[in-house]
């Protein structure tokens, strides 16, 4: 039996609520309130990044499956297919870019000291890239070949603790 706090809740627990609130301010992504708030959302995607799940309805299943210990989780709003759906349609991107920008912030300076098995006086960087194919009927601007379409997707990374680095 649990008698103490969930993993979920104690890793959220390093998360600043303070500063998401002031991206969610910023943009005003609790204006419309439903029901179903920003910081629900955040919950909700991170849940699904931690625990790889792949569609909403699979998000909904896994949440649903442990109704009795969401509000111990943190969530205060109704967890469903339809609300996380309107979530993503009706709450701004921006308030999640800039809330990544300040925890990358926050992990850089963690991993600037740490080794890289090797010496070398400045930063190491590594490039990788990944195409994403798209469907050419809904996207006919990303033509790739006759028959597909597609986007090229680069990302740099400091070696220094895999942290994206946006430039």
């Amino acid at each position: 039996m649990n008698v103490g706090r969930t993993v979920f809740a104690q890793v959220m627990d390093h998360v600043p609520v303070y500063e998401f609130n002031k991206c969610v301010r910023r943009y005003g992504g609790d204006s419309r309130p439903r029901g179903f708030s920003c910081w629900d959302q955040f919950l909700c995607l991170s849940f699904a990044q931690l625990t790889y799940r792949e569609s909403l309805r699979d998000i909904q299943a896994c949440l649903r499956s442990v109704q009795g210990k969401l509000y111990h989780m943190g969530f205060r709003g109704r967890i469903a297919r339809s609300t996380l759906s309107d979530a993503n349609e009706v709450h701004g991107w921006r308030i999640y870019a800039d809330f990544a920008q300040l925890l990358i912030a926050t992990a850089r300076p963690m991993y600037s000291e740490e080794s890289l098995g090797f010496d070398l006086d400045s930063t190491v960087y590594a490039l990788d890239s990944t195409t994403i194919d798209l469907c050419l009927s809904v996207f006919p601007w990303a033509r790739f070949q006759s028959s597909k379409s597609a986007v090229k997707m680069h990302t740099l990374l400091d070696m220094r603790g895999s942290i994206p680095n946006f430039h």
